[in-house]
């Protein structure tokens, strides 16, 4: 899945592409509820029906919370979005 700039996901507003690896596709993105830039990571198409996939994605969300160093990622949402 290759979005382009302008491509809306829920309150996300895609701005460039970041990166792609073996997990998904990484984007710079506007949260546009909080006026910020922020990454959005795609789970790739052939691994969506994927369970063990589906279940490593989301588990990614507790590593970042709570951090405050630039450096670092803090996540804010793990979700599904329909086309």
């Amino acid at each position: 899945m290759l979005l382009t700039s302008g491509t809306r996901l829920g309150p996300y507003e895609v701005q460039s592409p970041l990166g792609a690896g073996g997990m998904g596709e990484v984007y710079r993105a506007k949260d546009t509820r909080l006026d910020r830039t922020v990454a959005v990571k795609i789970l790739p198409d052939h691994l969506s029906d994927n369970p063990d996939a589906k279940q490593r994605f989301p588990a990614l969300k507790p590593l970042g919370g709570g951090q405050s160093n630039p450096q670092e990622v803090i996540l804010n949402w793990t979700g599904t979005l329909k086309q």
